[in-house]
């Protein structure tokens, strides 16, 4: 029996379980304490990995619904949009972020969750040839599931997009 590969595997599930905002969620209801970035960390992650955002207000306060916010975003949240950038290789313009006016719980934009991205072909189709199709949402929203387990939901407009991990980072 090779002693490295175990000892390797055995330190990579104890930092997964104590670093702090990182774990396996067991299950779509359990919460994990999530590690917060700051609107200008977020930003700073976003334009270094060619991801853009914008806002109907052309403004980032959190308290303003019209502006689009990044400030106590899960710091998850942002690395898996830029895994989404990097895997899709698509144009990438988050549109809505952590500021009031969505809906609540959990999993909400509030709590740093979710990111919603702007439509593009490029992007639809990523998603609906790359994972797997859930069923639809409780408000009609049609949804697919990503290997690492983010649900990426059809609101029209725009993609909604829950973040549970990095989708791998």
């Amino acid at each position: 029996m090779k002693l490295r590969p175990i000892l390797t595997a055995l330190t990579l599930a104890v930092v997964t379980v104590a670093a702090p905002g990182i774990g396996v969620l067991t299950g779509t209801t359990e919460a994990y304490a999530a590690t917060k970035i700051s609107h200008a960390t977020a930003t700073s992650m976003f334009r270094s990995s060619g991801i853009t955002w914008s806002s109907s207000g052309g403004c980032s306060d959190r308290n303003n619904p019209t502006c689009t916010s990044f400030d106590q975003l899960n710091l998850a949240s942002a690395q898996g949009a830029q895994t989404l950038k990097r895997a899709a290789g698509c144009a990438l313009n988050i549109t809505g972020g952590t500021e009031t006016g969505h809906a609540s719980g959990t999993y909400s934009h509030w709590n740093g969750y979710k990111l919603d991205f702007g439509k593009s072909t490029c992007l639809t189709n990523y998603v609906k040839n790359t994972f797997t199709y859930i069923g639809v949402r409780g408000d009609g929203a049609l949804q697919w599931q990503s290997g690492s387990g983010n649900v990426y939901a059809d609101e029209g407009s725009h993609w909604d997009v829950t973040y549970y991990n990095c989708g791998g980072c």
